[in-house]
């Protein structure tokens, strides 16, 4: 079956400039199964791409410019490949793609097109890696070279921080050029590794927005992170990743109560990473949604960036039947819960959830029921 956006897309493009497009790309956004704030830390985590995602229809120009058209905003992007003016907005993500590309020495080619998206903005779901990382595909077609997740990964990764000012990791783009349908990606934010892992069958993820935002996020994460690296100072290391949970039970002792329970949290939240990663090699629903409720309260009471509503989420979900397990996912302070429920279940649950949300904190939540999709790739009818 055709997907919409596909046709969508399409359509536009052959209305704009009277012909069908070269090609049709699309880069997925990311939902985190478990693993939280342990990437700044080196260890691990465990994204899943999620079928939802951004698409680009495009042909190749004869000259240096590059003009997307936009089917959720009106301002199109429009620059020359080259420019090193800076400007506000979506169109910058593909400006930095262009830029940080170039800072690679990829050869770049100009290319026309209209894109569209049914990744929520705004709900840490990844919209802005989904959008690099079409963009890297769409550059790799027109320049004429092969798309390597991992390189493109960085070079998303350096287009969000140097050229948006956005300070991230490298999970978001990892997983949105290199999922796989059915699976989650176990990734090593060290070394960069990374291994597909089978997401349980008859199982299905559910992203859970709880309609809130907290403005302070980025003090809070700053906060976070200055905590995590006086701990591996304690423990006479280079990060939280190198200490193991012997180690932490035998000297940890000697922390203060506050970095006591941070550190706590990274150690044993990449503990279990690598259980779940295992659990669902083995197809094990219910044991990856122990360890999905462990880390919730991890996050709830060491790591301290959950707010009312998430955790209301997460009781109600947790709550119903089907429910494996459920989390806070994401940066913390507001924002989206995830879970995984028996497949059958889903609807109903999902239903169920938003209405006893709604009923207690009176905020209307948006419910996703997601599969996990392939990364970043090229898309025909």
């Amino acid at each position: 079956m055709i997907h919409p956006l596909f046709q969508r897309v399409q359509n536009e493009f052959f209305q704009r400039f009277g012909q069908a497009p070269a090609a049709i790309v699309r880069a997925p956004g990311r939902v985190n199964l478990i693993g939280e704030h342990t990437d700044y830390n080196d260890g691990f985590v465990l994204p899943m791409a999620i079928d939802r995602a951004l698409w680009i229809a495009l042909r190749p120009r004869d000259d240096w410019r590059v003009l997307v058209h936009s089917l959720e905003f009106s301002r199109p992007a429009d620059f020359e490949l080259g420019e090193t003016q800076r400007g506000k907005g979506w169109p910058e993500y593909l400006r930095g793609m262009a830029w940080s590309l170039g800072q690679d020495g990829y050869s770049l080619a100009g290319f026309e097109g209209v894109m569209s998206s049914d990744i929520p903005v705004g709900a840490g779901l990844s919209s802005s890696a989904a959008l690099e990382m079409a963009t890297a595909k769409a550059f790799s077609l027109v320049g004429g070279w092969p798309f390597e997740p991992g390189k493109m990964a960085k070079a998303g990764q350096r287009a969000e921080n140097q050229w948006v000012g956005a300070n991230t990791g490298i999970m978001d783009q990892m997983i949105s050029a290199s999922g796989r349908a059915g699976h989650a990606l176990l990734l090593d934010c060290r070394d960069l590794s990374t291994q597909h892992i089978p997401v349980p069958a008859g199982t299905a993820v559910v992203i859970m927005d709880t309609a809130t935002r907290h403005s302070h996020t980025d003090s809070g994460y700053n906060e976070r992170r200055g905590q995590c690296e006086a701990g591996a100072r304690f423990f006479g290391v280079s990060h939280l990743r190198d200490v193991d949970l012997q180690i932490f039970q035998a000297r940890g002792h000697g922390l203060a109560d506050l970095p006591y329970r941070r550190a706590r949290h990274v150690i044993t939240e990449d503990q279990r990473v690598l259980e779940a990663g295992l659990a669902m090699t083995n197809g094990d629903a219910p044991q990856m949604g122990r360890l999905m409720n462990e880390s919730h309260i991890s996050m709830r009471d060491d790591f301290e960036i959950t707010n009312d509503e998430l955790n209301i989420m997460v009781r109600l979900a947790q709550a119903q039947p089907g429910c494996y397990g459920a989390r806070m996912t994401g940066g913390g302070f507001g924002g989206c819960a995830v879970a995984l429920v028996d497949q059958p279940a889903a609807e109903e649950f999902s239903m169920a959830v938003a209405r006893a949300y709604e009923d207690e904190t009176s905020l209307v939540p948006s419910i996703y029921i997601c599969q996990a999709s392939n990364g970043a790739e090229v898309v025909s009818g």
